[in-house]
């Protein structure tokens, strides 16, 4: 496919979604991503608070509709998915490569109807033989029309490089090598979290099919994405704002490697000016799961 065939995709989208929510949906989540006995203001209805990456896992719903209710998966590239991964016979198919959700207010922690909206922002050239990202954005709006959060991720092609596009911008953020980190989590994973997991968004079948995970190579079901970011969002709160999570106003991370069910894992978090930079680690490889990850905070009021 020629440049003006690829970039014929930006701005692309399916047009929006309605997806309506309870505190039990939101209890759910904060299970899918490890939180604790001792975190009950996540798993409470009693002055329960809202674990801000929720909204990180509606993204998938924006993107490909993968809910109980709808048939994905879809999105506004899917036909370049299919012809990257059946037609060339490659995998990555649409491997998650970095993930932003930035808070613009907190959503009512009991119930409440979201309405989020998708569309394709760019896509860029990797260089011949490396495929492809395609950014992509959803915004998350409350039943009031007010927006309360913005996604934004990228997602890695095999097909299509060296069209002649723009090279994928480089991050900015930088880990303090030279240092030992501030603060130091370890937990081990389930040997179902990836089916809790898949109870609140992405349901696809690299995460759950065994016989699937195998024919793209990998030795069982992976982990979700953007469950590690959730693990990596409550310790980055627990580290710079126990116990008042509407004070997260941004988390962003590369995700570097895949990571399985009954694995353990180690925050490694760097206090920044107003947050956190971090990096999530696979503690028996030594991988890196997340890297070049930051959390921003709003002052205390």
């Amino acid at each position: 496919m020629d440049i003006e065939g690829l970039k014929s995709y930006i701005g692309k989208t399916v047009g929006s979604r309605k997806i309506d929510y309870t505190w039990r949906d939101l209890v759910i989540y904060a299970l899918g991503v490890g939180a604790k006995a001792d975190e009950l203001e996540y798993t409470y209805e009693k002055d329960m608070k809202t674990l801000p990456t929720y909204l990180s896992s509606v993204y998938w719903n924006g993107q490909f509709g993968v809910t109980p209710q709808s048939t994905g998966p879809y999105c506004p590239y899917s036909d370049l998915i299919a012809f990257s991964e059946n037609d060339l016979g490659k995998w990555p198919g649409g491997t998650h490569m970095d993930h932003e959700l930035e808070i613009i207010r907190p959503i009512d922690p009991i119930k409440g109807t979201l309405l989020l909206k998708d569309k394709v922002k760019n896509i860029f050239d990797r260089g011949e033989g490396k495929g492809v990202a395609v950014r992509t954005e959803v915004e998350v709006y409350d039943e009031a029309g007010r927006l309360v959060a913005v996604n934004r991720g990228t997602h890695l092609l095999s097909a299509y490089g060296g069209f002649g596009g723009e090279p994928l911008p480089k991050s900015t953020v930088t880990i303090p090598e030279d240092r030992k980190p501030d603060y130091v989590f370890e937990d081990s994973i389930s040997e179902t979290q990836n089916l809790l997991y898949r109870l609140t968004s992405d349901t696809l079948p690299a995460h759950v099919d065994r016989e699937y995970a195998k024919s793209r190579g990998f030795k069982a079901p992976i982990m979700q994405g953007l469950c590690s970011l959730g693990y990596a969002a409550r310790w980055g709160i627990k580290a710079c704002a126990p116990g008042h999570p509407e004070r997260m106003k941004k988390i962003s991370a590369q995700m570097r490697s895949f990571c399985y069910p009954g694995d353990s894992l180690v925050f490694m978090g760097w206090k920044k000016e107003n947050g956190i930079v971090f990096r999530l680690v696979n503690a028996q490889s030594g991988d890196k799961i997340l890297d070049r990850g930051f959390i921003d905070f709003i002052e205390e009021a």
